[in-house]
């Protein structure tokens, strides 16, 4: 069995235990959750998916789309990457998984390591920074310390322009890029991390099986 699909079998209860209470007991950013009809109107504009969201490998043959509303920081995605991990194999050529930045406000770290992620993307390293922040977030993670130094040793590890990314990592650019997600999730009701759409439906899945189950409906349709 792969090191993958062991590591989703062993998160398994963790990770549908922990995206589940995610959306009962994270605050809603910014007071209440917008009207389903604000939403809608969200959805009809693109917030789900913009042009510039970034795709994990390639885009897949069908239109089904599976975005994550994400924190490199919370436990509950870090539990669910090695879940969509498998999934992005299982469906690998078909779909098409997108990820979205949204850093909590309690999280000391997350903003930083979202720009982090961003500045590597700049430079065609987004999955690898992206698979290295959830790596090693238990070495990082609920810290009250910056660890703005140490996400540089990973760009290092990663062989990037170090003078590019020093300056990516600081700037307005990369910064309003990260902004944009968060207002996008937030128009569309995001609350908390991970947060899933499916073929452009909101997807709160309440077993393992749910994240194959929705996916196989998406594509049958």
């Amino acid at each position: 069995m792969r090191k993958q699909s062991q590591a989703a079998l062993t998160v398994a209860a963790v990770v549908v235990i922990a995206i589940v209470g995610v959306f009962v007991v994270n605050q809603v950013r910014g007071g209440d959750e917008p009207a389903s009809a604000e939403v809608s109107r969200a959805i009809a504009d693109g917030a789900i998916v913009r042009d510039d969201s970034h795709v994990l490998g390639e885009e897949g043959s069908s239109d089904v789309t599976f975005v994550e509303f994400l924190d490199f920081e919370c436990e509950a995605c870090g539990a669910a990457y090695p879940i969509v991990e498998d999934l992005r194999e299982k469906y690998a050529g078909e779909v098409t998984f997108v990820i979205r930045y949204f850093p909590l406000p309690g999280h000391v770290n997350s903003g930083a390591a979202a720009r982090a992620v961003e500045s590597a993307a700049r430079q065609g390293e987004l999955e690898a920074m992206y698979s290295k922040m959830y790596e090693t977030q238990a070495e990082w993670g609920e810290s009250q310390e910056p660890k703005d130094e140490l996400f540089r040793t990973y760009a290092e590890d990663l062989g990037l322009d170090m003078d590019q990314y020093d300056a990516d990592v600081a700037s307005e650019d990369v910064a309003d890029r990260v902004a944009r997600d968060v207002a996008d999730g937030e128009s569309l009701g995001v609350s908390g991390t991970p947060t899933f759409f499916v073929d452009g439906e909101l997807f709160q899945p309440r077993t393992v099986e749910d994240f194959t189950a929705v996916i196989d409906e998406a594509l049958a349709e």
